[in-house]
């Protein structure tokens, strides 16, 4: 039954028996492989995203078995479609005290939105975690924080939604609501709080790198880049192309060593934060050049922009609303955002599954649209 050199090989070489067996074992096992690549894929195929012209190499690869893999946390996704408006119900500011906002929404679509919030931000606590565990009829009150926050953060993601629409909608319509940001969870992750100076046996530039810590991505690299960059409009730049330019390293318009690795720090989060690298945003031959910038570069410029927004108009001052195990652990400062708290290290948040679809009510301001 064996070919007869496997025979003539045991004739010649009685006590070598390793040999043909190793041969047979590597052929057979390279048979199989070749039949599982053939049956379920090759491992290791790719795809390219293309992120700039046509013709110029512009392009990111990943391997499809990341790119296809789903966010664990969509499963999870609650939603529920809205219910139209006939034409004369009862709306909810009539109906329930102390109503500031999502008051022109009839009952029904009202107490959907509530349910979803519930389900978004506290499905272990339930509407006891806003209202606490009270009579329907004390609902009005604001005697807990997280209702006085919640409804900040329904302004706030109805703001995202009606001014920033070039970057939450750059590709299609997306979107944002607060399951973005919460994922089922009472408080986000990837929030962020202010920590420097990080290295106290040292004074200036020194006392804020050279420390691992998670908002430099555990790199050496200043550790204050989001302290800097998204709670202020100052100018992101690195150092001059000329040697030896005059100027003075703490003035805000030079562009210094000490910008530069704060720069870099910035980048690194933002690259971590989309699970992507340099070349999805910029041009590898001239970082510095505007004009040789991919597209996703403006769309993270308005990002950038819409977060700075974010923290300063309603994130910062809720400080005095939170209790102290919700302020920052050093200064006792209120939870910030920043890319990756929606982001997750995804392109776009939740694969860029659309999330106001079923929910018109958080996307303007205005009376919500049904259709």
């Amino acid at each position: 039954m064996l070919p007869k050199w496997f025979d003539k090989w045991n004739q010649d070489n009685p006590t070598n028996v390793f040999g043909p067996a190793i041969l047979i074992g590597a052929v057979g096992g390279a048979v199989f492989a070749a039949i599982m690549i053939i049956s379920f894929g090759n491992p290791a195929q790719t795809a390219s995203l293309q992120t700039g012209p046509r013709g110029t190499g512009m392009s990111v690869p990943e391997f499809n078995v990341v790119r296809t893999a789903p966010d664990p946390t969509i499963e999870a996704y609650y939603t529920e479609e809205p219910y139209v408006p006939e034409g004369g119900e009862d709306l909810a500011k009539d109906i329930y005290e102390n109503v500031q906002v999502l008051g022109d929404l009839t009952e029904d679509n009202f107490n959907r939105v509530m349910t979803a919030m519930t389900q978004w931000v506290s499905p272990e606590q339930g509407c006891a975690y806003c209202h606490g565990d009270v009579d329907l009829e004390e609902y009005g009150s604001d005697d807990l924080y997280t209702k006085v926050v919640a409804r900040r953060m329904i302004q706030m993601t109805q703001n995202i939604n009606e001014n920033w629409e070039g970057h939450v909608n750059a590709v299609e319509e997306i979107g944002v609501n607060c399951y973005t940001c919460h994922r089922g969870e009472n408080v986000p992750s990837e929030i962020w709080f202010n920590i420097t100076p990080v290295n106290e046996a040292a004074g200036g530039w020194a006392s804020v790198q050279n420390r691992a810590t998670s908002i430099s991505q555990s790199t050496s690299l200043p550790s204050n880049a989001l302290e800097v960059y998204l709670t202020d409009y100052e100018a992101v730049n690195v150092h001059d192309l000329e040697s030896r330019v005059e100027g003075i390293p703490n003035d805000e318009e030079v562009a210094s060593i000490q910008k530069t690795e704060m720069t870099y720090s910035l980048m690194n989060y933002f690259a971590n934060s989309l699970g992507v690298n340099c070349v999805f945003c910029h041009n590898s031959r001239a970082f510095y050049d505007p004009e040789q910038h991919t597209p996703q570069w403006a769309t993270a410029l308005l990002g950038r922009q819409m977060v700075i927004e974010m923290n300063q108009e309603y994130l910062i001052p809720l400080e005095t609303e939170y209790p102290p195990e919700r302020l920052g652990p050093i200064y006792a400062d209120a939870p910030k955002a920043a890319c990756k708290t929606c982001h997750k290290g995804y392109q776009r948040p939740l694969q860029g599954m659309n999330v106001i679809a079923d929910w018109p009510e958080l996307a303007t301001t205005e009376a919500p649209v049904y259709e």
